[in-house]
């Protein structure tokens, strides 16, 4: 009878098998690290130190580069994301006309400081740097979608929208 860690294969829960299945697609390949990275958060949604681990141990690489990578680069994220995806612009033009009473209002709002993901995993809130409307500042995108000449008091109303929509489509 043979015995299974935890860290055995045959143990892991399915999506854990995936991603193991996935670091192995890129073992033995030079400079493939960041590519993993992306297939495997692609799958699992993001890249706790669990998953980390998987890949540092199937590409053979040290724990604290697949960590520095993950870190050091913004679209890695190491926390579940939200259904939907914000992004306050705070570049100069969003910055002077305002961005920051939007990310204090969000804040308020979502119950949930940059960085994270409000507590029914409706949204992820992020900082960008710009968004390319800076003509509309301030500007806040959903997705794919930019709201300009953002006021903090239309935030409910927008947020709302989403809440909606996933009811509508529930």
């Amino acid at each position: 009878m043979s015995e299974c860690s935890t860290s055995c294969p045959a143990a892991e829960d399915p999506t854990l098998q995936r991603v193991r299945r996935i670091a192995e697609s890129y073992r033995g390949k030079e400079g493939s690290l960041i590519q993993a990275l992306h297939a495997v958060q692609s799958a699992y949604g993001y890249l706790p130190l669990e998953v980390q681990k998987i890949v540092s141990e199937t590409l053979d690489i040290p724990l604290p580069t697949v960590s520095g990578v993950v870190t050091f680069y913004s679209f890695f994220s190491t926390e579940p994301h939200g259904k939907h995806n914000i992004r306050i612009c705070l570049g100069t033009a969003c910055y002077v006309r305002g961005g920051v009473r939007v990310v204090d209002r969000l804040e308020e709002i979502l119950g949930c400081k940059v960085g994270h993901t409000t507590a029914d995993g409706m949204f992820t809130f992020e900082i960008a740097r710009c968004i390319g409307a800076c003509g509309l500042a301030p500007a806040i995108s959903i997705d794919d979608k930019v709201y300009a000449n953002v006021n903090p008091d239309e935030i409910p109303q927008i947020l709302a929208s989403y809440y909606k929509a996933e009811e509508a489509n529930a």
